[in-house]
Order: C-alpha cells, then sequence, then structure tokens
C-alpha cells in the first residue's frame, strides 16, 4: 500500500508533496486498527454515513477482478459508479474511481489537504488518511454505487466503517499476510468475515471448509443471510459460456473477458452480488443486457493481462508472447498455473516465467503448481525500495521443483536474454509470464507505456 512514485523536487506535483507528509504521520504502513479513523472521520464530519450505497468486499484472491466485474455491468446499464480499490500499479489515482473516472489530481490534492488538516498530525498510516479522503471524495460526488474493496484483513481494515452496506462479499480466502491475519486460513477468514454486519446479506465465494465454517458461523451470531457459491448458487462455464444459477433461475452470459478458468468463479460471484443487489435497491435491478456487455467489457490490468507492443515488449524477441499477471501467494499460483495450462491446450508454446516477489511472500508455494508446466524462470528484483527477495533465493525455490532458473537484473534485461537461451531457437516462440508481486506488475505497466485508466 504505497503511494506513488516521487518525482523530483523541482517538477514534483503538489499531491506528491502531500504524499510525503502523510507517509510521515505514522512509523509503520500497516497498523490494523480502527480508532484512528473513526477519530479522523468525525473530525470529517462523517462522510461515510453520507455515501451511495456500498458493496463492501473483502477476500484473498479474487476482489478486484469481482469489482471490475461489476463495475462493468453497473456500468454498461448506464449506472454511475465509485470504485475504491489498493494497492495501485501505476499511479495512486487508480485507487478511486469517481463516477466512472479515475480521480483528476487537483480533486485528489484538495481532498488529501481537508483530510491532513482534520487529522492534525495525530499518528495515522497512509492507507487510514487516503481512505478518510476516498470517503469525502465518494460523500460529495453523485453515483448510484460504490464497489468498496477492502486493503487489508476486514475486521481492522480502514474500509470497515461502513455501518449497513447494501451486500457484503467474500471472494475465496487462502493464505497471506500471516504477519497481520494469522497463520492459518481459519483465523484468516475470521478477519474476512470481520465485514459481515448485523442483517445485511453477504454473498460468498466456494472457500476451503474451514474457512466456511468460520463465515457461517460469524454470519449466525449476526443474523446475516448468506448466499454460498456452490450451495446457494452455481457458477460455471458451459459452451463457452458462463452460467450462473440460483434459486430465482438460470442466466447465459458470455464467457466472461479476463482470461482464466479461476475468472468464472469471480464472474459468477459478481453476477450473483447484482442480483442480490437489485432485490434489496431497485435503482439496482439491471437488465439482461447490461450482464451481457459487462462480461464483455470487464477490464482489470494485471490480470493475466496480454501485453501489447510497447518500449519493454520490444525487447523480447519477435513472436513471442507476454502475459503479465500480480499474483503473489499460493492460491494465486495454482489459479495462474491452471490459466496458463488452459492457454497451453489451446495453443501450445513453451512457457517461460520471470518472477520477481516481495520478501514477505512464500516463493516456494507459489511457483509449486508451475513444475512439470514452465519449461524455465528467470528470477528478477522488484523494482524501487520494496524489500523484495534476492533473485537468487527465488532463482532456487523454482529449481526446488524441477523449473531451470536463471537470474537477470531486470524484465528488460530477461526479455532479451531470451534468444540467447535456447527457448527460442527451435519450435515455437515461448509464451513469457512475467508474474510474482504487483509491485513489479507495476513498473512493468510504466515502462510498457501501458498505463491503466
Amino acid at each position: 500500500m504505497s503511494a506513488a512514485p516521487l518525482a523530483g523536487p523541482s517538477e514534483r506535483p503538489p499531491v506528491e508533496d502531500i504524499f510525503e507528509r502523510l507517509l510521515a504521520l505514522h512509523p509503520k504502513l500497516i497498523d490494523l486498527s480502527l480508532d484512528r479513523m473513526w477519530r479522523v472521520l468525525e473530525r470529517l464530519g462523517h462522510p461515510q454515513r453520507r455515501l451511495p450505497p456500498v458493496i463492501h468486499v473483502a477476500g484473498t484472491n479474487g476482489k478486484g477482478s469481482t469489482v471490475a466485474f461489476m463495475r462493468a455491468v453497473l456500468e454498461a446499464a448506464g449506472k454511475r459508479v465509485h470504485v475504491y480499490t489498493s494497492p495501485h500499479l501505476v499511479r495512486f489515482n487508480e485507487r478511486i474511481r469517481l463516477a466512472g473516472h479515475l480521480v483528476d489530481d487537483a480533486t485528489l490534492t484538495d481532498a488529501l489537504a481537508r483530510a491532513e488538516v482534520a487529522n492534525e498530525g495525530a499518528p495515522i498510516t497512509f492507507f487510514e488518511i487516503t481512505t478518510a479522503a476516498a470517503f469525502l471524495l465518494f460523500s460529495e460526488v453523485p453515483a448510484d454505487v460504490l464497489l468498496l474493496e477492502v486493503g487489508l484483513g476486514g475486521r481492522l481494515d480502514a474500509t470497515n466503517v461502513i455501518d449497513a452496506p447494501l451486500v457484503s462479499v467474500i471472494t475465496p480466502v487462502s493464505i497471506d499476510h500471516v504477519d497481520f491475519l494469522g497463520e492459518t486460513v481459519a483465523a484468516i477468514a475470521g478477519e474476512k468475515a470481520g465485514i459481515l454486519k448485523r442483517g445485511v446479506p453477504a454473498v460468498i465465494a466456494q472457500q476451503p471448509r474451514e474457512a466456511l465454517a468460520v463465515i457461517e458461523r460469524q454470519a449466525a451470531r449476526l443474523g446475516v443471510p448468506l448466499t454460498v457459491m456452490g450451495e446457494g448458487f452455481q457458477a460455471h462455464e458451459e459452451g463457452g459460456r458462463l452460467v450462473v444459477q440460483d434459486e430465482d433461475g438460470l442466466i447465459d452470459l458470455p464467457r466472461p473477458r479476463l482470461v482464466g478458468p479461476h475468472q468464472i468463479g469471480n464472474a459468477g460471484l459478481a453476477v450473483e452480488t447484482l442480483r442480490i443487489a437489485g432485490q434489496r435497491d431497485p435503482a439496482l435491478r439491471l437488465p439482461f443486457a447490461a450482464f451481457e456487455d459487462g462480461m464483455r467489457q470487464a477490464n482489470w490490468p494485471a490480470r493475466l493481462q496480454r501485453l501489447g507492443p510497447g518500449p519493454l515488449t520490444q525487447r523480447a524477441p519477435e513472436g513471442v508472447d507476454v502475459w503479465l499477471d500480480g499474483g503473489h501467494n499460493a492460491a494465486g499460483g495454482q489459479a495462474l498455473a491452471a490459466a496458463l495450462a488452459d492457454l497451453e491446450d489451446r495453443v501450445s508454446r513453451p512457457l517461460v516465467m520471470i518472477v520477481g516477489m516481495l520478501g514477505s511472500k512464500d516463493s516456494g508455494t507459489f511457483l509449486a503448481p508451475f513444475a512439470g508446466l514452465a519449461r524455465e524462470l528467470i528470477a528478477v528484483p522488484v523494482p524501487g525500495e520494496h524489500k523484495g527477495q534476492p533473485p537468487e533465493a527465488v532463482a532456487a525455490a523454482a529449481s526446488a521443483h524441477g523449473i531451470s532458473a536463471s537470474t537477470a537484473v531486470s524484465v528488460a534485461a530477461a526479455l532479451e536474454s531470451l534468444d540467447m537461451s535456447g527457448t527460442v531457437s527451435a519450435g515455437p516462440a515461448p509464451r513469457v509470464l512475467i508474474a510474482g508481486s504487483l509491485y513489479l506488475a507495476g513498473a512493468v505497466l510504466a515502462e510498457n507505456g501501458s498505463l491503466p485508466d
């Protein structure tokens, strides 16, 4: 949850000056608590109480994709949609979408300045105070709905100050951020279930048994009606299309635009959530055509994104197919490997991975699903000031799973090395997957000129 990269003093826009001051307000980047949020929100006049209907989304994997599908469907229906997601890939502005448009620098600077004044220099994390500024903007710009993604966990996340969302959503729960959320799936699920609110319906993705048990217990305590994928509704691919079915009937939609079998579940979760939202709020009852168009139009950068021509991809030998994904944990590795296996079934190419990971991530569990699938891995550092794993450690983890591994000083150098590695000398050019970190993905998009909009 870092700020946007800082420019030089002479060219730095005002928003960067505020970012620098806000980052200095707390010695830790992450310190889960709601006390500081309640304090600054009170001084701002409680903007969280003046929001459009909120769909609150927690989970380990698939949050952003699920939000992207919901946004695409809602906007296809002509709805004005606020969106809050994190982290950003290239620019902080990506986190805040106001009625369909990314927040501009001037609007963002004003909101951050007002939040800074209200905070009066008190300790507060960067994510907390920027979330407070986002609530200010969401309360002041008219919209039909706010899609609100949890930053980390749920129970003590800065977004968890909404008293009564329209619907709560929990995407698949798995091991990640163990230093903050706990070392077991059950413990992590307990943190995610902290977004459930008394009497507010919740839509739950398919979960490990121990995660679902925790979520169900919390829901029972709060009288939360649960709709669980695989029980209350089904979502699957059939004949190249997405089929979602619940007690109200079946909806047959185009296959989601986002690539990978795991996106079937994310899209189904989004569809069911919007169907329940429409039952609670007549203004959000959406026509069938909006669901169709939304599946075709959904976009979420760095989630198995095929990179087009640009300054970075042109460093690769001719014919190389370059894909980008921010996946970085065990469940993300499993989903990515399944998606790449699906691509391999359609068009066979040798798979070469370019991977950079943060020091807090388990590279071995992320890479394990690629054993027997990836021909080669090139480990690279994560650019910037992030605490990345040494490429040698990532390469060693790959070797432990039988994947031929080497290192390079950058993604560009790794791409340039492909024509000397023997992967291109015979047969089809390789399919390259760049993965392991959202920070790495952001740097790749910036270097290739593929900026999110």
